[in-house]
């Protein structure tokens, strides 16, 4: 789809795409309730302001990636068909192969409470059977309102099950890491991945002094960040899921990532809505699966 066969699906004084300098295309949305930037290339939210907030919802380094096959760093990638490590050991890209691939849009809609839809999808084809051999259509639904709503839906088009992972790899912007606690997973066990993988059951909430990289399995309820800094509380509440990731470089691995300055990880946080770990999804032969995440902010 080229950037004239995209007009299609603009929304006068409401939704817009734009040609950007290193070649992708971003769409633009201003309602009247909030302000969005979407990239087709990755389907991925990378702004979202309501209306009176100061502040990103969202955090995207300022070094990120803008180049063909490599992934932008912040925002909300997608990942699937699965999360993390090639989980067959075939040398395959970590969290799958979504997220550095151009979407197609496919509908864009202005609705009645004054919030925007629009829908991104990809499909199959001969470079990612040689991947992951398997025929689907995997959708990204984003509404852009009073709240930012994100649903993947994965469609099984073949004739045999199949079993994915994935998550809303999602960077929260906040304003000092060392004022932030994650509220809701108090007493939930997860995997620590910066300790050898070993299970442990979280007390309290979750604070960052250090490099934290953890899988939460059996996770059910709303999650709150409560960003003391930037004075506001992000509210994600998530269906289709049991899985939360919570993740925060810290100096070390953040230094050595090219696409994040030094001082990054004091500015922001993934709390990424998941099926991962042992939690992993099966599909059955024409079925589908949606996995939705839906952001607030509240002062």
């Amino acid at each position: 789809m080229n950037f004239e066969q995209l007009s299609q699906y603009e929304i006068e004084d409401e939704l817009e795409f734009v040609e950007i300098e290193h070649g992708f295309t971003y769409i633009e949305i201003n309602n009247a309730r909030a302000h969005a930037t979407l990239s087709t290339y990755s389907g991925q939210v990378l702004s979202y302001r309501p209306k009176g907030q100061a502040h990103d919802l969202l955090f995207v380094s300022d070094k990120a990636y803008y180049e063909d096959g490599k992934a932008i760093k912040g925002g909300i990638p997608v990942c699937w068909p699965w999360f993390g490590p090639d989980p067959d050991g075939k040398g395959r890209p970590a969290h799958g192969f979504v997220r550095n691939r151009q979407w197609q849009v496919s509908a864009s809609e202005s609705l009645a409470d004054g919030s925007t839809k629009v829908i991104m999808s990809l499909t199959e084809s001969d470079e990612t059977r040689g991947i992951w051999p398997h025929p689907f259509r995997l959708s990204i639904e984003i509404t852009v309102g009073d709240s930012l709503r994100i649903e993947l839906v994965t469609h099984n088009s073949g004739t045999e099950n199949v079993t994915i992972s994935q998550a809303l790899h999602t960077y929260f912007q906040v304003g000092d890491i060392s004022k932030v606690s994650v509220l809701g997973l108090e007493g939930a066990e997860y995997i620590d991945k910066v300790d050898d993988s070993t299970r442990k059951i979280q007390t309290g909430p979750v604070t960052i002094d250090a490099e934290v990289d953890r899988i939460y399995t059996g996770v059910t309820g709303e999650l709150v960040i409560d960003d003391a800094s930037l004075g506001r509380k992000i509210h994600i509440t998530s269906t289709g899921c049991s899985t939360a990731v919570v993740w925060n470089p810290w100096a070390e691995t953040a230094a050595s990532m090219a696409d994040l300055d030094d001082d990054d990880y004091r500015k922001m946080i993934c709390v990424e809505t998941a099926n991962a770990g042992p939690e992993t999804v099966e599909i059955a032969a024409g079925g589908y699966y949606r996995l939705q995440a839906e952001y607030t902010i509240e002062d």
